[in-house]
């Protein structure tokens, strides 16, 4: 089983869901994020971020950001 809560891991899922949503034409910005020492995992964590809505990309590759 890998760990995916650390930087190494949460690093290799961003790159899995980037090229996902890529592969289907979409535009998905993802960032991982050190979130430091967590007492009920016992180690330190990295969280996966990204500009999704319910998992869901927000736009097509050229398309123009809305907002």
């Amino acid at each position: 089983m890998t760990d995916l809560c650390d930087r190494d891991g949460a690093q290799r899922l961003a790159a899995k869901i980037q090229d996902f949503w890529k592969k289907r034409g979409f535009d998905v910005s993802i960032e991982v994020k050190d979130e430091g020492f967590v007492s009920t995992m016992r180690s330190a964590r990295s969280d996966v971020r990204s500009n999704m809505i319910n998992g869901m990309p927000t736009k097509f590759f050229g398309e123009a950001a809305t907002s």
